[in-house]
């Protein structure tokens, strides 16, 4: 089963301003598509330490195959969830930013301005999502059909590259 960290950076969703929502919009949305168990939740505050503290926690020591970041990666000063998720991943996943943008801009000309990020630590894909809940569970389920396989292949699961490239649209009629 796949294990997944949800983490929401909101000021004022960590000063308890208002309940957050984008969190557990996606940890629905997750256990729905996914059939995963969402194994670590929290909100911290648009700081840089307390969001990479987090996601060194989650990648390192527990592991997680798959952490969602919510918030903090649009253009206002303090949204810095990008720049750190940068600083920490080994290898970007462009695709899945790429999907994302191109979907939302079906819907909104904001759609571009995302800084999203996604990216590979370890054995872990780490995906920022935009802070709205209905931005986070859309751009959620552009994704969500291709996650299965790419955490196969971070896991070094037998057969995985052979099923993507062969897969069952690969045979005939």
């Amino acid at each position: 089963m796949m294990r997944v960290g949800i983490l929401t950076v909101s000021d004022r969703a960590f000063a308890g301003e208002y309940v957050d929502q984008s969190g557990p919009a996606l940890r629905e949305a997750v256990v729905e598509a996914l059939k995963a168990e969402v194994v670590r939740y929290a909100i911290v505050a648009d700081d840089w330490e307390a969001i990479h503290h987090a996601l060194i926690a989650w990648t390192d020591e527990d592991r997680l195959d798959l952490i969602l970041t919510t918030g903090g990666t649009g253009f206002a000063p303090r949204d810095i969830t990008p720049e750190v998720t940068r600083s920490l991943i080994e290898r970007e996943a462009p695709g899945l930013v790429f999907a994302m943008v191109h979907y939302g801009l079906q819907i909104t000309p904001h759609a571009v301005l995302t800084r999203a990020v996604a990216g590979i630590r370890g054995r872990t894909l780490i995906v920022n999502l935009p802070g709205s809940p209905k931005a986070a569970r859309e751009n959620f389920s552009v994704i969500a059909p291709a996650l299965p396989h790419a955490i196969a292949l971070l896991r070094g699961v037998p057969m995985a590259e052979k099923d993507h490239i062969a897969g069952p649209s690969a045979a005939p009629p």
